[in-house]
């Protein structure tokens, strides 16, 4: 007889996306710092922060996160993740079990002058063939993640510079 206890579901941030959004940065699901903190990209060793105040060119990093927010949507940029809900226990994407995907449908309608969708690692990469059918121009990037250390940050900012390009 197994004690095996199923992890609860756990639920991902709403997308934050508006009529100007041109540009959408998936990534595949919030890590435990970022949901405990209930902000994306809040591990204070992720470099996602770092990575957009560099691209847009202001510092973000001591900005509260709904500033944060703003700074990014001033900029045409929006921030969503692929799933929506899944079991994991710890932060890693190889962990995700019972993965629900968010429902993409809503992006046409919402978000009328989307253009090009960035993911934001490997992970959420899996999707770019789904968005590439629907018209939308791709872009893979290296993980900003702490786990993904393959890269310096100078070689991560360098594929991130196609962001805005």
């Amino acid at each position: 007889m197994s004690a095996f206890q199923p992890s609860p579901l756990l639920v991902g941030f709403p997308p934050v996306i508006d009529a100007h959004t041109r540009i959408l940065i998936l990534g595949s699901f919030p890590g435990k710092a970022s949901l405990e903190a209930e902000q994306y990209y809040a591990h204070p060793r992720n470099q996602f922060w770092r990575l957009i105040a560099n691209l847009i060119d202001e510092d973000l990093l001591k900005l509260p996160y709904a500033e944060k927010l703003s700074r990014l949507q001033a900029h045409q940029l929006g921030l969503w993740d692929v799933i929506a809900a899944c079991a994991r226990q710890g932060s890693l994407d190889s962990a995700i079990r019972l993965a629900q995907e968010n429902d993409f449908t809503v992006l046409k309608q919402r978000c009328p002058q989307l253009c090009k969708i960035a993911f934001n690692g490997k992970t959420s990469g899996k999707y770019a063939p789904l968005f590439l059918a629907a018209g939308f121009d791709t872009l893979l990037l290296p993980s900003s993640s702490p786990a993904y250390a393959m890269m310096t940050f100078d070689e991560k900012l360098a594929h991130w510079r196609g962001i805005m390009q």
